[in-house]
């Protein structure tokens, strides 16, 4: 089923959030604005991170010791599933060393305080 408009646009103001605050500024507090708080992320080749604390954390070890320029995100698909959405997508990664890591992610989206939300985030890289 297709994702309104309005949830679509809300879906770009978090992801632009992520590019902007926290992969641009490293600003993990931005995360809280990002992420539910009971939500889950499965990074390749490590162990399920459950809670947006931990979450933080995770994703401030990780900008640093990739050392994180810049991240673009691209929405492929966005269908919507009952109350939430799933986000089918690709990303690109940028270091300061000049290295690009393309990547393909899957985001199930919810609406948290109003404000459309991560709650479970996948990805994987391309190669």
């Amino acid at each position: 089923m297709p994702v309104p408009d309005a949830v679509a646009a809300a879906m770009r103001r978090t992801n632009e959030l992520f590019t902007a605050e926290v992969a641009l500024k490293r600003n993990v507090q931005a995360l809280d604005q990002v992420y539910t708080s009971s939500a889950t992320i499965l990074p390749p080749g490590a162990p399920m991170i459950e809670g947006r604390e931990q979450i933080k954390a995770f994703w401030g070890q990780a900008m640093t010791g990739m050392d994180v320029k810049t991240v673009s995100l691209a929405t492929v698909r966005a269908d919507a599933a009952g109350d939430t959405v799933v986000e089918i997508g690709r990303a690109e990664i940028v270091t300061n060393a000049g290295q690009t890591v393309g990547v393909k992610y899957v985001v199930h989206w919810k609406q948290e305080d109003g404000v459309w939300k991560w709650h479970t985030d996948i990805w994987n890289p391309n190669q």
